[in-house]
């Protein structure tokens, strides 16, 4: 299987607008590529576009919710026609949701599993016919730590992102065979905010939900640059499955090893991040 070159390929990437969307579009603009960013944030979008375009790169923006299947549709298409080899596809799109089944509504569920799950599963369709046409092609889905193990407090964003795992392993096996290969990344922590600019259910009083955000945020480790460096590399490389950081691959080992008992372990240190409950104290 060969390894991809970045350089005059083009390479789409969603949730480009900030975080570790718009640091994995400087790492490939580095590295020569075209680029198509695509987000809801046209703002964003345009400011990235704008600093990428100066220092010579081929860019174009595409602003869509990843929630309207039409709107998707009709921008793969302009996608298409941009851009007549596009190597590779990198989903880096989602959000955020804290609280515990008692306290989130359907529609909150709903809308999490919307944004992080279908907008990957529609963008996805709506590209990889181009993407069939390149010589060889990836896709990268962005699952997450949370697609391992599942904590108590965040059962909205691990369905999500256990779904997005089984999305890209099925979408593997169904491609076996032809030039496109699929991978999903298993990032730790990541210092991009998701997390404090995230949801919360409404049934959560403002400081609690704060305080916990807070507590989830304090524990990310990593910067959106340095994880963008990883996730390059791999689509580059075409894996299958990467583990990025520490605490990935801790997580990895401790529920191959306790695949029922894991949570033990983890209780502890998570759990002030997944605590909704508790009243904050007077001051």
């Amino acid at each position: 299987m060969p390894v991809l070159d970045a350089s005059g390929r083009s390479s789409a990437i969603t949730g480009a607008a900030n975080g570790m969307g718009a640091e994995t579009a400087r790492v490939l603009a580095r590295r020569g590529a075209h680029l198509a960013l695509i987000d809801r944030d046209r703002a964003g979008l345009n400011r990235l576009a704008d600093e990428l375009r100066a220092g010579g790169t081929t860019v174009t923006v595409h602003p869509v919710d990843l929630r309207d299947d039409d709107a998707v549709a009709a921008a793969g298409a302009e996608i298409e026609a941009e851009h007549p080899v596009l190597q590779t596809l990198i989903t880096c799109a989602g959000s955020s949701m804290l609280g515990s089944l008692e306290q989130l509504t359907m529609e909150e569920m709903r809308w999490l599993m919307d944004v992080n799950l279908w907008g990957t599963v529609s963008i996805t369709k709506a590209l990889l016919p181009a993407l069939r046409r390149s010589p060889a092609a990836h896709i990268s889905h962005m699952a997450s730590i949370y697609a391992l193990a599942s904590p108590g407090g965040r059962i909205p964003y691990s369905m999500s992102k256990f779904a997005v795992r089984a999305f890209s392993e099925a979408l593997l096996h169904e491609l076996e065979g032809s030039t496109v290969t699929v991978g999903a990344i298993y990032p730790a922590g990541v210092r991009t905010g998701i997390i404090l600019h995230g949801r919360y259910a409404a049934a959560i009083e403002p400081g609690v939900a704060g305080r916990a955000a807070a507590a989830q945020a304090a524990m990310y480790h990593m910067e959106p640059a340095d994880a963008a460096e990883h996730i390059v590399r791999a689509t580059l490389q075409r894996r299958a499955r990467t583990l990025i950081g520490r605490e990935t691959r801790l997580v990895d080992a401790l529920v191959r090893l306790a695949p029922v008992r894991y949570w033990a372990p983890m209780r502890k240190p998570l759990r002030e991040a997944i605590d909704t409950t508790t009243p904050m104290s007077p001051r």
